[in-house]
């Protein structure tokens, strides 16, 4: 057994402000809490049960106690109630009956209970709660010390004054049951459609132990050009009496802990209960940039003598950019390929269980499978993850829009809509949000909401907060007006959405025609470089069944007895096609399909394409056609008509880009095949990309007389490409008088 595993198995570990290694004895200790804890359930905030007959781990959800508790996620938000009742309700009955949602459970907190040993004295012992729903309430022995209504952000509450220094201690966390338990005006989560609302602390519990000066928060902020980080140091003196401390940085890489530069010691005094910020530069000369396809990390070692951190980060600058209208990373044009993780609906899923919170499993779901999709970008929506998925994506590879969970639509979206926030308990919380999350380099964009109309965004709560973040990185702002000029707009071209109630209006045979442009008005800025991070609307449940959504889409595309096989098949091809469609015509600066990973069990209104989730095994017509669709040598042949007419000559136009910073040459292959394989006619052409270039070629084929089933396939092969890397667009049609 390891030294780590030892630590581990005896409730202990070191770690700071992003991952971390206790370096000096009297540096920082942070005490894991995670594990198994005791819960019990109640209606009353302040009396703390008398028995706590179940178990739960943490961090994890509240369904997860042993025994089970009944009813214990029957919440229903005002914004699916919305999507339920609004038209049989006028706003005043709204307003007075439903607009805190519906409670259909008999209790509304959660307390959790768990014993420690805390060692021997230090200056300063701070209860850290990295994530709980919903709102937090703290008691050490018996005493109570703090409440938080965050539920998307981490909690600091001092514990010296009740802590038991030597002895056993009993920690008591009193959560939630449902959102209705906080003010309405403070953000718990809204979502249209999530059905389940689990609470629970569901990110990891910790006692950090120091000596003042405390580093309160510590931020690193790449600059390539001048290849330095600006370092920006929060201290903070706990203690009645004044103190004098020496702060202390040094630069290192993080697999090979190699020392590569030091800052200079700066002396400071604090009188008692003062705050200070401190900001220095330190070079980092020659350095190794961070990226998607390289990601290396460094780490910044900070040190006061009396408190400790290790900042993990990554030397890269991210950026949209209005007058080429792209992404920019390390100061090149970045194509954005990948998807979205709906976390929080996950949590609702009857398989979900504890497999958020295995290594394995989000390793893979945010490592291997990406890789194989030709994904770089991830946008985790409608609900946060645990910081331990950051890090993942940061030793992965991966690039995230962060978004805050907000989704509350806007007026008309419900009866007696009014503005549902509170702008400075808002503009607290997402300074927290940030604080928890500026130092990874996978946090490429902050995204303030989501589908939602309301100037208190780029009015209020934007401004507010951005200067804090020394990378300056772009805010999406959904559909309200981007809050700077460059910062990028959102487009959600769900193009058979018409297809939910009434006659499906939208054909495929109409991408032939179009130019891949936004309507006009479909964006909130016609300047703004603008991405795709949602399109699709043709969900199906891993079962291969319809979702709320989809039911009468996929009966006017195939009818009421295709397979649940058929239908996959079916989702898998024009999904595909959507995608290359998209990429091709080169309007956005990224292409994010919805969704990656969600819930999926009868009556949800979209689901994810896992065979079986808890193995992340993919549906294999999804990994087929999706892998070849964002692979960088993108293929799109623009044809999509039923039938070709046997003993005619055709011409179709195949479109290629060019994702990667290099030129690619090669060989473009149009072939028709029979059902079986055969090939019944071929054309070739030559193609020359430039770098993140794009190029459209022409080719024809003679049609053969024998009439059936066939597959029209444009095969792009680049030079030093094997067959298999090779990428493939493909139809398949019928030739048919």
């Amino acid at each position: 057994m390891t030294v780590f595993q030892h630590l581990l198995l005896a409730g202990w570990i070191i770690s700071s402000i992003g991952p971390a290694t206790l370096h000096a004895a009297s540096g920082r200790l942070t005490q894991s809490l995670d594990g198994t804890w005791q819960i019990a359930d109640g209606k009353s905030p302040g009396d703390i049960p008398a028995a706590f007959d179940r178990t739960v781990p943490v961090p994890g959800l509240a369904n997860l106690a042993i025994p089970p508790f009944p009813d214990v996620d029957r919440f229903i938000s005002r914004e699916n109630l919305a999507n339920r009742i609004r038209s049989k309700l006028s706003p005043a009955d709204w307003l007075t009956n439903y607009w805190k949602g519906k409670v259909e459970q008999d209790r509304d907190y959660f307390w959790y209970r768990t014993t420690f040993r805390a060692p021997a004295r230090r200056e300063v012992a701070l209860l850290k709660i990295n994530k709980a729903q919903f709102g937090t309430a703290v008691w050490l022995n018996g005493r109570k010390l703090r409440e938080s209504p965050g539920c998307f952000t981490a909690s600091y509450t001092p514990l010296a004054d009740a802590l038991r220094w030597g002895r056993p201690n009993t920690l008591v966390v009193r959560i939630g049951a449902h959102p209705a338990v906080l003010p309405d005006t403070f953000p718990t989560g809204s979502d249209f459609e999530k059905i389940k609302w689990t609470p629970g602390i569901y990110d990891s519990v910790s006692v950090i132990y120091c000596d003042n000066p405390v580093i309160e928060t510590l931020q690193v902020a790449p600059r390539i050009a001048s290849c330095d980080i600006l370092v920006q140091t929060r201290l903070r003196n706990h203690q009645p009496a004044p103190v004098s401390a020496t702060l202390s940085h040094t630069v290192r890489t993080w697999k090979s802990k190699r020392t590569i530069a030091a800052g200079t010691p700066e002396t400071v005094s604090l009188q008692p209960g003062e705050t200070r910020v401190l900001t220095q530069t330190l070079p980092v000369p020659n350095a190794r940039l961070w990226s998607p396809e390289d990601p290396f990390l460094h780490v910044v070692d900070s040190t006061t003598g009396g408190d400790s951190v290790n900042t993990r980060f990554g030397m890269r600058e991210f950026r949209f950019d209005a007058a080429t209208r792209r992404a920019h990373l390390n100061g090149q044009v970045y194509y954005l390929r990948g998807s979205n993780i709906t976390l929080h609906r996950f949590f609702e899923d009857p398989l979900c269980r504890d497999l958020p919170w295995k290594e394995s499993w989000v390793r893979k779901l945010l490592g291997d499978l990406p890789k194989k999709l030709h994904w770089n970008y991830f946008r985790f929506c409608i609900g946060p993850v645990p910081d331990r998925w950051f890090d993942i994506c940061d030793e992965e590879g991966l690039l995230v829009q962060n978004e805050f969970f907000v989704w509350t639509g806007g007026p008309g979206w419900y009866p007696g809509y009014s503005r549902t926030h509170d702008p400075e308990e808002m503009i607290r919380q997402y300074k927290d949000w940030m604080r928890d999350h500026w130092n990874h380099p996978s946090v490429a964009v902050w995204d303030a909401n989501n589908e939602t109309r309301d100037d208190l965004f780029g009015a209020v709560i934007i401004p507010a907060v951005r200067p804090l973040d020394l990378s300056n990185r772009p805010w999406e702002n959904s559909y309200n007006k981007p809050a700077d000029p460059n910062d990028p707009v959102e487009h959600h071209p769900y193009l058979m959405s018409s297809g939910r109630h009434g006659k499906l209006t939208f054909r495929m045979t109409h991408l032939e025609t179009m130019d891949g442009k936004p309507r006009p008005g479909a964006l909130p800025s016609d300047t703004n470089p603008p991405i795709i991070n949602e399109y699709g609307w043709l969900w199906l449940n891993r079962d291969g069944s319809p979702t709320l959504l989809t039911e009468n889409v996929y009966a006017q595309l195939m009818g009421t007895n295709a397979t649940a096989r058929e239908r996959l098949d079916l989702y898998a091809c024009l999904l595909g096609a959507k995608t290359e469609f998209w990429r091709a015509h080169r309007h956005y600066a990224g292409i994010i399909h919805f969704v990656y990973l969600t819930c999926s069990y009868p009556g949800v209104y979209t689901a994810d394409h896992f065979a079986d989730v808890t193995r992340l095994k993919l549906d294999p017509a999804f990994a087929d056609y999706m892998a070849e669709a964002f692979k960088p040598l993108g293929v799109y042949l623009n044809f999509f008509q039923p039938t070709l007419r046997p003993g005619s000559t055709r011409e179709f136009t195949v479109m290629l880009v060019n994702d990667e910073p290099r030129p690619r040459r090669g060989q473009l292959v149009l072939t028709l095949e029979s059902r079986p394989g055969k090939t019944l006619a071929q054309a070739r052409q030559p193609f020359a990309l430039a770098e993140l270039g794009a190029q459209t070629l022409r080719l024809s084929l003679a049609i053969p007389h024998a009439p059936g089933d066939c597959l029209l396939k444009a095969v792009a092969r680049a030079e030093g490409q094997s067959k298999r890397e090779a990428t493939v667009s493909r139809r398949r049609l019928q030739v048919a008088e």
